[in-house]
């Protein structure tokens, strides 16, 4: 556990320190949600409510792959991801703590879009925040869990910004299915459904689960 909270520690504050890759995934979404807007009438979010939930979450996975292709990008420099694979310690412990840290900062991105969307689309959060702020956290869990996994098996590869999404994208169908069926449910009648709730949690559950387990073997190509 002392891998964890170091290998936490390591990202919060180096992140807090250059705010590079917030500060790109917060201009990059808020961009996705502008085009978004241009390309719906003006009036779309009061006229469709739940239905732009899709667009949200389309911001938030593309903001989510800028920034995990970015998850390990200092490590790479001067061979520290090596060094962390010698570290004597579950090797598990170092992807939850990349894992949990590249949620948290997606969350951040997360509540500054949720402003954005809001006020382009004419659409209210504030009656909805909590079971809002939950769907969105597990959304980023499942988001960061997989993709820290797949960004660090893809850093080593030449076309790592492409291999990334490639990997990523079909894995994360079931995650966006339970969270735009949740948020869209909450737009449109301030009601959090259970089953897509379940859906999220389940998955985030099993995509922890193995990536922890499978990290140990990607480290080591």
């Amino acid at each position: 556990m002392n891998v964890f909270w170091a290998v936490l520690w390591k990202d919060l504050v180096s992140e807090w320190r250059s705010r590079d890759r917030v500060v790109s995934m917060l201009v990059f979404s808020a961009l996705v949600v502008l085009v978004l807007q241009f390309a719906l009438p003006a009036d779309a979010g009061r006229r469709l409510q739940g239905g732009v939930a899709g667009l949200l979450w389309v911001a938030y996975v593309f903001a989510g792959v800028l920034g995990l292709n970015r998850a390990f990008a200092l490590e790479l420099e001067n061979e520290a991801l090596s060094g962390l694979a010698l570290a004597p310690a579950d090797r598990g412990f170092l992807f939850l703590g990349k894992a949990i840290a590249n949620a948290l900062l997606l969350g951040v991105v997360q509540a500054a879009t949720a402003l954005v969307f809001a006020l382009f689309f004419d659409v209210s959060l504030a009656p909805v925040a909590p079971g809002f702020a939950l769907v969105a956290a597990l959304g980023a869990l499942g988001i960061s869990s997989m993709g820290t996994l797949f960004a660090a098996l893809a850093v080593r590869t030449r076309q790592r910004e492409v291999m990334l999404p490639l990997l990523l994208l079909p894995v994360l169908v079931p995650v966006l299915f339970g969270a735009v069926r949740a948020t869209s449910g909450l737009l449109s009648d301030g009601t959090l459904q259970a089953a897509p709730l379940q859906l999220l949690a389940v998955t985030d559950a099993v995509y922890l689960i193995v990536s922890f387990v499978l990290f140990e073997f990607v480290l080591d190509e």
